[in-house]
């Protein structure tokens, strides 16, 4: 049974009319009536923090400025950037978005925790509907701007565990019995706050674990922390299930056929033997691509139909999308709840040829936040957009260290 989770913001971080605020522990303070954040105070300060202060102020300066975007979004020009500008009803809000891009590669810093060996840790699936799970880890390990090895400039904390390979490696098949990867991932978190201060200093919150199997939701279950204040990355993004999309981040579930790291973009569509070319080019000729749930909420058809330029339709209940902070979904593509599946035809039905040409040209502009990059992971791809998400919600707390 997943534990009580602790109070969490109702909001989407990138609306940003407002930070709700939130006290851990007995000597929690509430924040200012213009800087109303998500507050973590340590229940055991011994001393001014002062790295911690500076880290704080920079991402209050960056919290400024995405208010600011948010304002002047109709009275600016485009933000400059040589790569990509992010502009249309594609994006809830283009001028914010572009702003907190450029704020998080100016500013994020995340630290890889270096404990844990081989399988279960630092390493992960590279191939198949999980694929996202083990290129994050390795591209996560590889990253040379956003990564630092001083863990005191770090603004997150990665928890480099694969669920995938404790599945594999650990799980007793046919059991049911998730007790060993629970317990693995207890004593992970044990070993880390018994090494390094980071953890017990916010209590998880400025934290974040990845997982693209669907027991990633129930292995975070292990430790309350965890659970309640970390934020947790998931293709399991289900919303009766305790994912709370304030907090957490929905993974994308992109099926890989290579699991060479460096592979090209074009091998994850899609993961089948036989058949394959018929099935991708009936999708790129189709209007619409139902997209059910699988097991779970998540589908690798989702971004399978956004990169063969076919209308994703979405049917499921309780299923937060990925990267809706940023992307504004009814744009391109349709929702359908499980109760009106009996409607679909009429649904369909009422989208206008007009409509659908105009939903296939916006998913075509999108393809490159799902993209898995060849070689080193490339701006506004799946890494970079999974990374902003993470970025977003750590902006949603600050960690106090009070003095002496």
């Amino acid at each position: 049974m997943a534990p009580a989770p602790a109070p969490a913001p109702a909001l989407k971080v990138l609306d940003l009319p407002y930070f709700q605020e939130w006290g851990v522990g007995d000597a929690a303070a509430a924040g200012s009536a213009d800087d109303n954040i998500i507050q973590v105070t340590p229940q055991v300060q011994r001393r001014r923090d002062a790295k911690l202060e500076r880290l704080e102020l920079g991402l209050a300066k960056a919290r400024a400025a995405i208010r600011e975007a948010i304002k002047n979004k109709e009275k600016l020009p485009p933000l400059p950037d040589k790569d990509y500008v992010p502009v249309g009803p594609i994006y809830r809000n283009a001028y914010a978005f572009h702003r907190s891009y450029l704020e998080m590669e100016k500013l994020f810093k995340v630290y890889v925790y270096e404990e844990g060996e081989p399988p279960v840790f630092h390493d992960g699936p590279c191939r198949s509907i999980y694929s996202t799970e083990g290129r994050f880890i390795y591209a996560m390990e590889a990253e040379s701007r956003m990564r630092t090895r001083d863990a005191g400039e770090a603004h997150a904390f990665f928890l480099p565990f694969s669920v995938v390979k404790m599945v594999k490696t650990i799980y007793e098949p046919r059991s049911r019995d998730m007790a060993p990867l629970r317990r693995t991932v207890s004593d992970y978190i044990d070993v880390v706050a018994a090494r390094h201060p980071h953890w017990n200093r916010s209590l998880g919150a400025d934290h974040f674990m990845l997982s693209c199997h669907d027991w990633g939701p129930y292995v975070s279950a292990a430790n309350v922390h965890l659970f309640s204040n970390s934020i947790r990355v998931l293709c399991n993004a289900n919303t009766s299930e305790g994912f709370d999309p304030s907090r957490d981040v929905s993974l994308p579930e992109i099926n890989l056929r290579s699991d060479a790291v460096g592979g090209q973009v074009s091998e994850y569509l899609p993961g089948r033997r036989g058949g394959a070319s018929s099935y991708t080019d009936m999708m790129r000729r189709s209007r619409f691509c139902l997209c059910p749930s699988g097991y779970e909420v998540a589908s690798p058809r989702v971004v399978e139909a956004i990169y063969l330029e076919c209308v994703p339709v979405v049917i499921g209940d309780d299923y937060a999308l990925p990267f809706a902070d940023v992307l504004n979904w009814p744009a391109f593509s349709v929702r359908v709840a499980v109760g009106d599946i009996p409607r679909l035809k009429e649904i369909l039905a009422a989208v206008s040829p007009r409509q659908d040409i105009r939903m296939q040209r916006r998913g075509r502009a999108l393809r490159r936040h799902f993209m898995v990059s060849d070689g080193a992971p490339r701006r506004f791809d799946v890494f970079h957009m999974i990374l902003h998400s993470v970025w977003l919600r750590r902006l949603n707390v600050r960690v106090v260290a009070p003095p002496a």
